[in-house]
């Protein structure tokens, strides 16, 4: 049988909604790790005495650090940037994971209306909880 042309259609966006979900979802982790490792590394840094020798990265160099107070400027500055950039990328998963099911229902019912089963959601491709 085979399926209404708009039917295709839908069906087409739903597999994009459900690989740009997983895209972003997986920037959203590269972000989220950054942003923890940024964070330990301030914390290892407050831990050095004031006069300690510090070498920070730029490129593939290392290159001594001015001071401490520096460094910790610098990372501290970039956790914030992180921070930011971690809520905006967990409001898209979200709005992507709400779009996500909306679209499975809509689809889901539209199968069922046109005597089709309903869509089979291969284990992992949905939205992770």
């Amino acid at each position: 049988m085979a399926l209404p042309a708009k039917l295709q259609n839908d069906l087409r966006q739903f597999q994009r909604l459900q690989q740009d979900l997983t895209v972003v979802d997986q920037q959203r982790q590269q972000i989220d790790l950054k942003l923890r490792e940024t964070a330990h590394t301030l914390e290892e840094l407050q831990a050095l005495p004031d006069d300690a020798v510090i070498y920070r990265s730029v490129g593939t160099l290392l290159v001594k650090a001015k001071g401490k107070a520096e460094v910790a400027e610098t990372l501290g500055e970039e956790k914030e940037t992180l921070e930011v950039r971690l809520k905006a990328f967990e409001r898209q998963v979200n709005h992507l994971k709400e779009r996500y099911q909306t679209m499975q229902q809509e689809l889901s019912q539209a199968l069922k209306n046109a005597g089709i089963a309903e869509i089979e959601v291969p284990e992992g491709a949905g939205p992770s909880e």
